[in-house]
Parts: structure tokens; sequence; C-alpha cells
């Protein structure tokens, strides 16, 4: 049997399921896009961090299968969802994969949102880098402009204008690059909703032996 590969995934019918019904119960909840906008945009962001650290082609495809399926699991409870989502993964795959690869995988999908938890993989902390740096104004569910200027996270997120991870291997650097509408938020307001983030992407830079930084508007702060 070949290696599953993230075109297998991305065409897997139950993984689709699990990610347009984890997409609408998150959409109930008021969360910002958690369905495939998010998820390829992760899974190319996981594949270009892995690329620069010139990794090998297969550890490259499991850190963006990783990446790929890391949310699936919120139309189980958005609390747990990180473990939730590793379950799932492991049960649809556990007949398909080699057991060091299923759980590569499996404990990346696990690690994404459990700052608590110490990385063991490349793969885990490259799935960290991928998902916490999507912040953008197309995140944010189409609704009245009052609806999206009272809840903060979608005001954060739509004052976001331009967000891109910029990779600099001599310099073993990867910074996150935003645009951010002041008429939308403040900076402080920012660093108030995204700090964990931002701290969670510098452990992860630093398991894989870089720095981490975040430039806003021009300006270097971090």
């Amino acid at each position: 049997m070949p290696p599953i590969t993230l075109e297998d995934v991305r065409r897997d019918r139950q993984v689709l399921e699990a990610i347009k019904e984890s997409d609408k119960s998150l959409a109930v909840l008021g969360y910002t896009n958690h369905g495939l906008r998010h998820l390829n945009l992760a899974a190319g962001r996981a594949q270009a961090i892995a690329n620069a650290l010139r990794l090998g082609k297969r550890e490259t495809e499991l850190a963006a299968i990783a990446a790929f399926c890391h949310d699936m699991g919120n139309f189980l409870g958005r609390t747990q969802h990180h473990y939730w989502g590793a379950l799932l993964f492991h049960q649809m795959f556990q007949d398909r994969m080699t057991s060091d690869e299923l759980l590569i995988v499996v404990q990346a999908i696990a690690n994404h949102d459990k700052e608590e938890m110490k990385f063991t993989s490349r793969a885990a902390a490259i799935t960290v880098l991928a998902d916490k740096s999507d912040v953008h104004r197309s995140r944010v569910r189409k609704k009245p402009m009052k609806e999206i200027m009272g809840d903060i996270h979608n005001r954060v997120n739509y004052a976001v204008t331009f967000s891109d991870l910029r990779l600099d291997p001599k310099k073993k650097r990867v910074d996150l690059i935003l645009k951010i509408d002041a008429n939308f938020v403040s900076m402080l307001e920012y660093f108030e909703i995204f700090t964990e983030r931002m701290r969670y992407c510098r452990t992860a830079a630093e398991f894989l032996g870089w720095d981490f930084g975040l430039v806003a508007n021009g300006a270097k702060l971090i």
C-alpha cells in the first residue's frame, strides 16, 4: 500500500465530513472560519516551513497532513477539540499508515492547542506555526459590520488586511508579517487576543532551532 499523502487526506470522505461539521459547529458558536479555507492555508504554510527547514519529503508530507486535519475534531467539542481530532485521525487511518507515521500526525494534532505540552516532533512544531499564524480578514464569516465590530476576535481578524510568513533559512528566522487597519483595532487589542498564540509560535520556532518575530505595519514588535 502506498504511503498516505496530503492529497489522499484532502479527498477523504470522512475527513471532509468532519471538517464540514466542525466548521458548522464553530459558526454557531460565533468563531471565525475553521474550515477548508483555514486548513488548506495551514497545510500550505506547513509545507513551506518544512521546505525552508530542508526536511525530507515524507516528514514534510506528515506535517502538512497534521496541519490540514488539526481542527477536524471541533464538532465533538471545542474545549478538547485537539484530542478529539487526534483520536479521529487515528481511527480513520490506523489501518492505512505505519504506526510511527500515524503517531507523529496524531501527536501533532493533539499538541496544536495544548501549550503546556512539550514538542517531541518537528511536525508538531510546524503545525503550531502554520495554524497560529493564520490571522486575516478572510477568516471572518459574512455578517453585518455591527456584529463584526461587537466581537473582539472578529474585529481583530477583520482588521488584518495582509498576513504572510516570511521564512529566512540563512538567519533561521520566521516572521509573521501583518498589515493591520487601525480603524478597526489598536495594537493593544491585537496583543490582548493573540499574545498567547504568538508565545506558542515562538516556542515552536525555538524547538525547530529558529527565531520567531512579528512585524505589523512595518514595525518589528517581537
